[in-house]
C-alpha cells in the first residue's frame, strides 16, 4: 500500500496538480488587487456610482429593522430595542458576477502564458532534441551476425 502511495504522489499529474494550486493561490493577492483598482471602478462608470453595483431589482419588500437614535446605536425602550419598518429591494447582482469572471479570465490567462505556455515550449524543445539524437550503436552481438550473413550472402 505505502509503494502505490509513492507511486501515486511520484506521477507528474499529482505535482502539476499542487503546483497549480499554490501558484493560484498565491496569484489571487494580484487578482484581487486587480479587480479592486481597475474592474471595479470602471464596472462604476456603468453602475452610475462610486461603488460597482450593476443590479436588476426584482421586489421591494418591507423588513424590521432597529430604530437608530442620533448617535447611531439602537434606540432602547423597556430593555428592548425599538423597531421600525422600512422598505428593502431585493436585486440580482449583475457585477458581482462580471467581476468574478473578469478576475476568473485573468488568473487563466496569466497561468496559461506565465505557466502553461513556458514549459509546453520547453517539453517541445526536450522532445525535439531526442528526436534529433542518433539511434544508439547496435549491440556487438548483432554487429557480428550481421557480418557473418554478408559473408554468406557471398
Amino acid at each position: 500500500m505505502l509503494k502505490e502511495f509513492k507511486a501515486f504522489i511520484l506521477k507528474g499529474n499529482v505535482i502539476d496538480l499542487s503546483t497549480g494550486v499554490i501558484i493560484g493561490a498565491a496569484f489571487t493577492g494580484i487578482v484581487t488587487a486587480f479587480s479592486k483598482g481597475i474592474v471595479e471602478p470602471l464596472l462604476a462608470l456603468f453602475g452610475g456610482g462610486p461603488s460597482p453595483k450593476l443590479t436588476i431589482p426584482i421586489k421591494e419588500t418591507m423588513v424590521e429593522v432597529a430604530k437608530l437614535g442620533a448617535d447611531g446605536k439602537p434606540v432602547i425602550e423597556s430593555g428592548k430595542a425599538v423597531m421600525e419598518t422600512v422598505p428593502k429591494i431585493i436585486e440580482l447582482d449583475l457585477g458581482l458576477i462580471v467581476g468574478a469572471v473578469i478576475s476568473f479570465l485573468i488568473t487563466a490567462a496569466v497561468v496559461f502564458f506565465v505557466i502553461v505556455k513556458p514549459i509546453n515550449k520547453l517539453m517541445a524543445l526536450t522532445k525535439k532534441k531526442e528526436a534529433e539524437a542518433p539511434p544508439p550503436a547496435p549491440a556487438a552481438d548483432i554487429v557480428l551476425l550481421t557480418e557473418i550473413r554478408d559473408l554468406l550472402k557471398k
